[in-house]
C-alpha cells in the first residue's frame, strides 16, 4: 500500500472511530449530542486546517493538503492563503493549468504576498512562460525587499530563460519541486 493510501486509510478509521465517539457524553454513555455553545473559537478551526495544509505539502502529501485548503475554504471562504496553498498543491501534483488559475485568483485577492507571485512564477516556469514569469517575479523579489533566497533563485532562473530563450532544451525545462517555508517552492533541475 503506498503512503497516500496509508494516510487516507488512516483517516477514515480515526474519522469512523471520532463519529463512534461524538455520540458519547464525557462518561462514555450514550446520549444526545449537545449543541455548539456560541462562544467556540472558529477562527482555531480555520487556522488549524491552514496550519495542517502547510504540514502536509512539507510531507509532500499534496491530496491530503488539498482537502485541508477546501475544508478552510468551506468553512470560511477563499482568502489569499488559501487560494495560495490550493495552488501550491496543485503544483506539487504538477497540475500546472489548475495552480495557475488558483494562484491568479489568490493574487488578486492578496496582490502584496510574495509567496503568492513568488509560486505563481514557479507554474508560469513549468509552463514555459519565461517572460510573464520574470515579471512577477521580480515584483515577488520587490515585494520581499530581497530577502527571500528562493524568490531570488527564482528569478535569476526566469530571466536565465527569457534572456536565452533559444538555448532552452526541453530537458531544462523537467524540474524538481522542493519546498521552501510554508508554501513557497524554488525550481532545481533533475539530476
Amino acid at each position: 500500500m503506498n503512503s497516500t493510501a496509508t494516510h487516507v486509510f488512516r483517516l477514515m478509521a480515526l474519522g469512523g472511530c471520532l463519529a463512534c465517539l461524538s455520540g458519547c457524553d464525557p462518561q462514555g454513555q450514550q446520549g444526545a449530542i449537545a449543541p455548539l455553545s456560541h462562544g467556540v473559537d472558529t477562527s482555531q478551526q480555520q487556522t488549524n486546517n491552514l496550519a495542517a495544509g502547510h504540514r502536509l505539502i512539507r510531507a509532500g502529501e499534496y491530496e491530503l493538503a488539498l482537502s485541508a485548503f477546501n475544508r478552510a475554504a468551506l468553512r470560511h471562504g477563499l482568502n489569499g492563503e488559501i487560494l495560495m496553498g490550493m495552488g501550491s498543491a496543485n503544483l506539487g501534483l504538477e497540475r500546472l493549468g489548475q495552480a495557475e488559475t488558483l494562484l491568479r485568483r489568490a493574487a488578486e485577492v492578496d496582490p502584496e504576498n510574495p509567496a503568492i507571485a513568488n509560486n505563481l512564477g514557479v507554474v508560469l516556469m513549468g509552463r514555459g512562460k519565461y517572460a510573464e514569469a520574470a515579471q512577477i517575479l521580480k515584483r515577488a523579489y520587490a515585494l520581499d525587499n530581497g530577502e527571500s533566497d528562493a524568490i531570488r533563485e527564482n528569478l535569476r532562473l526566469a530571466l536565465e530563460k527569457f534572456d536565452n530563450p533559444a538555448t532552452v532544451d526541453p530537458k531544462d525545462n523537467e524540474y524538481k519541486l522542493v519546498l521552501q517555508g510554508a508554501g513557497d517552492y524554488k525550481l532545481s533541475p533533475v539530476p
